[in-house]
């Protein structure tokens, strides 16, 4: 199946941390329900997020339309997959799970 050179442009996920700073109370709530979908970890406005690179293009063409340029900002780092993350106090290593409901 890897072989198939569509497998490594949609099935493998990359690591992305999505950071959001949004004005509006609504825009936020928005947002940050959204991105809850498609996270696996995170706080507040700093979500860790595993995607295909089909589901990087449609969220961020999704938060394009959620939030208002002027006053808002999002900014989505992708992690190097070969690089080790460290973690502090009680938060978790990112883990790319299984499967994701979303619905």
């Amino acid at each position: 199946m890897k072989d198939n050179p569509f497998y490594s442009l949609y099935m493998e996920r990359t690591l992305y941390i999505i950071a959001y700073d949004i004005r509006s109370e609504k825009r936020l709530n928005r947002v940050r329900y959204f991105l809850k979908g498609y996270s696996t970890g995170g706080q507040k406005s700093v979500y860790e997020c595993f995607l295909t690179h089909g589901e990087l293009k449609f969220v961020t063409s999704k938060l394009r339309r959620m939030i208002f340029g002027a006053e808002d900002r999002v900014h989505i780092f992708q992690l190097d997959g070969r690089s080790r993350t460290h973690v502090l106090g009680i938060a978790l290593q990112p883990k790319d799970p299984a499967y994701f409901y979303i619905g």
